[in-house]
């Protein structure tokens, strides 16, 4: 018996569609093409274009009516405040994900990866504060806070099965756990005055989106214009970061579906069952009759109720988040002269930064989980060993992303922020390769 093969008709677009689908595709792009903008950003910031590289982030936008500004700000902060609103709500919808059924489902799956994102957010900003005990430089002890998910997987790709998979899904659960604690030191430590006015309207935009929730609305332009122009733009204008909005309205997103997974299966052989009825309806092989396009779009309503609003979001939006906001970010936020003054490598936010994330992110995960699992209270995860958690904890000290975020909520102060972006490129680096070199070395078996 012959297998039907399906034909699929190509266009010359496709030539150039395809690879790039391909590698977006692959997980270990968004760490390279992240990689690629800040060298970019570096050339520039010490090139002969360096004046217009720095100038053009400053240049400011808004909206105007009956001649009065809002929303005017600078093209820095759309991009830290608007575009990477849209990145944190990615996350949100992950952490979400991860609660509703993935690797932080039970206490037991969560214990572990919760336990050690805390070790590596609570050691690191103790040692900065250790170097920066008083004074402006005070602030930034939330820099070395956060991991990278991005460049950090991105590292554990490049090694493709020489690790275990095991690995990963840690890496990943800690760094979700890891973002979300990032956000709630925003919260909490870097917002400026707050309009309780504006507070309380962003408030019940998140409470319509609940109730919108619970009531059965799927529709997920309601949830777009109420997260956007109503959560969003209210906590804008209130003085909390506007990241939290994201993740607030992230979690107000529909997990759940209408047909489960058995029901949608017999409806798919049902659809089936009725397009192959409906083959001798039109001879032209580009045309549908109304009946066979009334069944697609059957069958379109009924995959699109089978898979969760919040999946089919985050599904849309990863990309995007990914592949043009965080690159975009870098590009604005990594560019640094090169002409340093040697006494700012060794500045005390620069070492508070660099020690922080190198030595507290990799002690502070690696000691809480091995804390955990000496005094019995949960195991290793599958196929992992000690080596591959000290390459984890290595990895987990790449904080670039959030370290930069945070410097840009941290400081005005043009010498701190220099000295930050040192301290974070020097540990991100060398954690980044040492971990790749140990985990390398380990193998899938240690």
């Amino acid at each position: 018996m012959k297998k039907s093969i399906t034909k699929q008709k190509t266009y010359p677009i496709d030539k150039f569609v395809y690879p790039v689908q391909t590698f977006i595709q692959q997980e270990k792009s968004s760490g390279i093409v992240l990689g690629i903008c800040v060298v970019i950003a570096l050339f520039l910031a010490n090139s002969p274009w360096a004046d217009a590289y720095f100038h053009f982030f400053e240049h400011k936008f808004g909206f105007r009516f009956d001649g009065e500004s809002y929303l005017e700000f600078s093209i820095y902060h759309w991009i830290n405040d608007g575009l990477m609103a849209v990145f944190f709500f990615v996350v949100g919808l992950e952490l979400k994900r991860e609660i509703s059924g993935g690797e932080l489902s039970t206490p037991r799956k969560a214990l572990l990866p919760i336990a050690a994102a805390l070790g590596g957010m609570i050691a690191p900003a103790l040692i900065y504060l250790s170097l920066n005990p008083a004074g402006d430089v005070h602030r930034g002890w939330g820099i070395p806070m956060a991991t990278d998910i991005a460049f950090a997987l991105g590292v554990l790709h490049l090694l493709g099965k020489k690790v275990p998979v095991s690995l990963k899904v840690f890496l990943t659960a800690l760094a979700i756990v890891d973002d979300l604690g990032a956000v709630l030191v925003i919260a909490f430590f870097y917002t400026s005055e707050i309009s309780v006015s504006n507070l309380l309207i962003g408030f019940g935009f998140v409470s319509t989106m609940i109730i919108g929730n619970k009531m059965g609305i799927r529709n997920l332009l309601f949830y777009a214009v109420l997260g956007i122009l109503g959560v969003w733009v209210a906590f804008l204008t209130s003085g909390v970061h506007a990241t939290i909005a994201s993740v607030m309205a992230a979690f107000t997103i529909p997990a759940d579906v209408r047909i489960g997974k058995h029901d949608y299966i017999a409806k798919i052989h049902d659809y089936l069952t009725r397009l192959k009825a409906t083959a001798s309806d039109t001879k032209h092989k580009s045309a549908l009759s109304e009946n066979q396009l009334d069944i697609l779009a059957e069958v379109k309503q009924g995959t699109n109720m089978a898979i969760p609003p919040l999946q089919r979001l985050e599904q849309a939006l990863h990309p995007f988040a990914t592949f043009i906001i965080v690159p975009i970010f870098a590009l604005a936020n990594t560019g640094v002269s090169m002409h340093i003054d040697p006494s700012q490598l060794f500045g005390s936010v620069a070492t508070g930064a660099a020690l922080g994330l190198l030595a507290g992110k990799t002690l502070g995960v690696v000691g809480t989980t091995l804390l955990l699992v000496k005094l019995k209270l949960t195991p290793l995860p599958q196929g992992m060993g000690y080596k591959h958690l000290l390459g984890m904890g290595l990895l987990a000290s790449i904080g670039f992303t959030m370290s930069l975020f945070i410097t840009s909520l941290a400081f005005t102060d043009p010498e701190y922020i220099l000295q930050a972006k040192i301290g974070i490129f020097s540990a991100s680096i060398l954690g980044g390769l040492s971990g790749y070199i140990l985990l390398k070395k380990a193998g899938r078996n240690s």
